[in-house]
This record gives C-alpha cells, sequence and structure tokens, in this order.
C-alpha cells in the first residue's frame, strides 16, 4: 500500500508553479464588481494561482455575500471591499450602480498603488467599463491590463430583453473598447475565445484560454445525508444563482409534471440565492409543488457539499439563447467533480463540458426535462456510469489545475508586452 505521504498530489500543476515561482516579484491588482471575494470561486482560484507563483496580489471587490470587512488579508490576498447601492433596475439604476462602483475602484486602486504597488491590472467583467479604471494606469504609470472576460454583455441583454436596440450597440462599443484596452484576454471557453478574436480583434497570440475549473483541492465528497430527500424516493440537486435567466421557474413546472403527472415521490433541493428567490417561492405553491421543493437560500460548503454527495440527479436548466449557448455553467463541472449524472437543455458549452455525463432535454421544454430525468431516475447503473465519465473529465482536464498553467502563460505573455 502507498503511504499517506507519497500519495500522488491532487495540484501536480500549482505545486511545479509554487517551486518555479514565474511571477516573483510580480504585483497585481484585481477588479471584481459584481461578486465578493473569496466568494467569487474563478477570482479566488486565480488569486491563490497567482500568489503562489510569486506574485503580490491586491483586489478591489464589492461587500456581499457574507464578506463585510472593507479590508482584510486572506492567504496573503490583500481583499479591499466597497458598498454598491442597490441591485440596478432600469438604465439609470444600471447608470447608478456602475457609477459608484467605477468612483469606488479608482478610490481603492489609487489607494493600493500607493500601499501595495501594481504592474499589471486584472478587470474580470462585468460590466464592460472596467478598463477606465486600468486607463490613466496605463497611460501614466506603464501598467499593463489583463481582461478575465467572464460574461458575454451583449448577449445577456439580448436574452433578458429579448431586443437588440441602443443599448445592446453600446454594449458591444464598451466591449470593443476593453478587448482594445487589454494586452492579453483571457477567456472562459472556446466561445468566448471566438467572440474576443472575431467581435474583439484580439490577436491569438494574446488570447488564452483559462477555464472555471473546480478546486479538487476545496471540494470533499461527503457521505450522503439522506435527510436533504426529505423521506422521498429520489433527490434531484441544483446550486447556483436564483435568477431569472437561471431557468429555475422551468425547473418548478418540471417538479410538477413530475409529481402531478408522473406521479414520482421526488425532492429537489435548490440552493442559492438571488433576485427571483422569493418569487420562485411563490410558484412554487402555485404549482402546488412546495412541499416538494427545498430552498436552501445562500449555501456554504456545509451546504452543497452534502446536497451535491447525495443527490440522484443534478440539473442545469438554464434556458438556450444566446447568452447560455456559449457560457460554462460552474454548476456543470461541479455536479461533474461530485460524480453526478446531469440533466440539462442542449447548449454548446453545456455539451462541451459534460459530453456523456449528461441528458440533453429539448430546448426550454419543462416536459421533456423531467421525462430525462425520469429515465436517469429509473436506470440507476447509468447513473453511476456517467456521474464516472464526468469525474474522470474533471480529473483529466476541466480541473482549476488543468487551468494553471495556462493562466502563467497569460501572465508572462503580458509581461513580454511593451507597456503603452
Amino acid at each position: 500500500m502507498m503511504a499517506e505521504d507519497s500519495a500522488p498530489s491532487a495540484t501536480p500543476y500549482m505545486d511545479a508553479v509554487r517551486a518555479r515561482q514565474p511571477l516573483a516579484g510580480r504585483r497585481v491588482l484585481i477588479l471584481v464588481e459584481n461578486l465578493a471575494v473569496p466568494f467569487d470561486r474563478r477570482v479566488w482560484h486565480e488569486c491563490l494561482t497567482l500568489k503562489g507563483a510569486g506574485a503580490e496580489v491586491s483586489v478591489i471587490c464589492p461587500v456581499g455575500q457574507g464578506f463585510d470587512a472593507r479590508y482584510e488579508e486572506i492567504n496573503g490576498v490583500h481583499i479591499y471591499r466597497h458598498t454598491l447601492p442597490a441591485d440596478g433596475e432600469g438604465a439609470l439604476g444600471y447608470l447608478r450602480e456602475y457609477s459608484v462602483a467605477l468612483w469606488q475602484e479608482m478610490r481603492l486602486a489609487l489607494r493600493i498603488k500607493r500601499k501595495h504597488g501594481f504592474d499589471t491590472i486584472q478587470a474580470c467583467n462585468p460590466p464592460d467599463l472596467l478598463f477606465l479604471v486600468a486607463l490613466p494606469f496605463k497611460w501614466f504609470g506603464r501598467t499593463r491590463f489583463v481582461f478575465d472576460h467572464h460574461d458575454i454583455n451583449p448577449e445577456l441583454y439580448e436574452a433578458k430583453f429579448e431586443r437588440r436596440g441602443f443599448f445592446h450597440r453600446l454594449l458591444l462599443l464598451f466591449e470593443r473598447l476593453t478587448f482594445k484596452t487589454a494586452d492579453v484576454v483571457m477567456s472562459t471557453n472556446e466561445s468566448y475565445a471566438e467572440i474576443a478574436r472575431e467581435r474583439g480583434k484580439v490577436d491569438p497570440r494574446d488570447n488564452f484560454i483559462v477555464r472555471s475549473g473546480p478546486n479538487l483541492a476545496r471540494l470533499k465528497v461527503v457521505p450522503p445525508e439522506p435527510a436533504w430527500r426529505n423521506g422521498r424516493d429520489h433527490m434531484i440537486g441544483y446550486v447556483g444563482v436564483m435568477g431569472d435567466q437561471e431557468g429555475l421557474d422551468l425547473i418548478l413546472e418540471t417538479a410538477r409534471v413530475m409529481v402531478r403527472e408522473r406521479g414520482r415521490n421526488v425532492q429537489f433541493v435548490l440552493m442559492g440565492d438571488g433576485p427571483a428567490l422569493e418569487g420562485l417561492r411563490a410558484l412554487a405553491a402555485e404549482l402546488g409543488v412546495a412541499d416538494y421543493i427545498t430552498f436552501t437560500g445562500w449555501a456554504n460548503d456545509q451546504i452543497v457539499f452534502p446536497v451535491l454527495s447525495t443527490a440522484d440527479v443534478c440539473v442545469g436548466p438554464d434556458r438556450v439563447n444566446a447568452m447560455n449557448d456559449k457560457s460554462t455553467m460552474n454548476k456543470i463541472l461541479e455536479y461533474m467533480a461530485f460524480s453526478r449524472p446531469i440533466v440539462q437543455f442542449d447548449v454548446t458549452e453545456g455539451r462541451r463540458s459534460a459530453g456523456d455525463a449528461s441528458l440533453y432535454a429539448k430546448v426550454n421544454d419543462p416536459v421533456d426535462f423531467a421525462d430525462r430525468i425520469i429515465e436517469l431516475l429509473d436506470d440507476p447503473g447509468r447513473r453511476a456510469a456517467m456521474g464516472e465519465l464526468g469525474r474522470e473529465r474533471i480529473l483529466g482536464e476541466l480541473s482549476w489545475d488543468h487551468q494553471v498553467d495556462s493562466l502563467i502563460a497569460a501572465y508572462e505573455r503580458v509581461a513580454e508586452k511593451r507597456p503603452r
């Protein structure tokens, strides 16, 4: 038997970077507007990777998600947080929110420049306005700019409002200016990389795919907790934002079909918080399935890990639209890390991520979604095989450790470029 201290590391690429210290002496400032750090898992993985590679890392982000300290140092990363007005609604609401965010970010950037210094700014959208904070430092401080492309905002606008028009064109302009300002662009998947190269005219040599893979050193498969089943025969799991674009209304309709029309004794555990949560609770009652739905609200690892370790099937109900078709959903990769079989609608990047670890329902059709879940519930052997396929894909190519070299390559590339 292999001795415990000689077991292979779960993070061999990160271990190599820690030993090599390729970014020793570099100083990085990361801008995030929409989520607190370290709650934003992708950004936190980037922070720890850059820090492990020898860089000094500072972050500017909003308060929220249980992280309200205006400053704290976690694992050697300096985190500066600021308040924001309530979530913007309509053009004036968004203008107010983003104006306050830009002012706060510039104020804190100047403070960090004096206290810690930085030679590179990494901006994580949304919105596509953070280049405005980087520009003065590029012009007068010879600072390099990395754009970490998290969301495709023109497509998000189109999906949310089902139209294009003036604001769609304005978002395309902001996106273009961000790409033009960036010295290097990090794309979260192939679809985003294609947008960077074609719509953003980014030189392929300056474009790196850095996926939002789960960190297997953090995610812990734990023994199932039957209490989450609420006495039902099966359990369906979901983790993510409770928003209008995530398709949770379709999942509630799926639950109605399964319970009321198909007679299935199944519990849905829906983990997460967001602006649509209270409306979803009301919809569950209206559809007559409230007793079959557990809304956990905001969920930490002590909730997420047991639920994903217990679920028979996990779901990705994101509607098929211009935004979701090109976006990688973190929850799909987390389900795969927990060896859970998946049902989702047939979106391009969802299929690229999960492959045969998922079944794919007809476009935005909750009845077919219900049938695909039932298909898996009735075949435990297939569920187990699909779960193993997903886990193998995470271990072999999609975990965060496999993204480390691409992230470091992006930072080595930006260091080669002459500041402008």
